[in-house]
């Protein structure tokens, strides 16, 4: 049984005076209905009590993966993971020092079985030429980067590396 017995504004009384009316109804209706609590039978222990202690994601190794990418997007996610895996003390995954050092640009051409083809630079820093070279070996110690078959061909994508002082670099796919 409801506490209200449905008494209804007038249908041609403006909108702000029907909400308000409903409004007092309701609260009046409310106010002479009254149905106590049951007593809580126990005390509930603290949810976070129960939950496994999950690392922070910065503090979480990159995860390589060998998942089938639906696109160029995520493939080149995977590569990049890749290539910090393949090269730990070569790389970073944290904040980007500011400035860089240099930021060397390379699209690698892939065969079919996710091997390198073929490495082009894109974009040469003007003074620490050496990058590029760091960047190309990083690229190779990581390969192959699985299958693009199911991707759109031409079976290619482009890396930016951002590195650091310490010639340290972190691909732009993970920023």
């Amino acid at each position: 049984m409801l506490c209200i017995e449905s008494p209804c504004a007038p249908a041609r009384a403006p909108a702000g005076r029907r909400r308000a009316a409903a409004s007092l109804l309701l609260l009046a209706g409310l106010a002479g209905c009254h149905s106590p609590m049951p007593p809580d039978p126990a005390p509930r222990a603290p949810v976070a009590a129960a939950r496994p202690a999950v690392p922070p994601p910065a503090a979480r190794a990159p995860a390589t993966t060998t998942a089938v990418a639906r696109d160029w997007t995520e493939y080149r996610v995977q590569a990049a993971l890749k290539m910090v895996a393949a090269n730990p003390g070569r790389s970073y995954t944290g904040p980007v020092p500011e400035p860089l050092l240099a930021i060397p640009v390379l699209e690698i051409e892939l065969n079919a079985d996710g091997s390198i083809r073929h490495i082009t630079v894109l974009r040469e820093p003007r003074e620490v030429k050496d990058t590029i070279q760091l960047a190309i070996d990083a690229v190779k110690r990581a390969a192959p980067f699985g299958d693009v078959t199911r991707l759109p061909k031409p079976w290619k994508f482009t890396e930016v590396f951002l590195f650091d002082d310490e010639r340290r670099f972190k691909p732009r796919a993970l920023d």
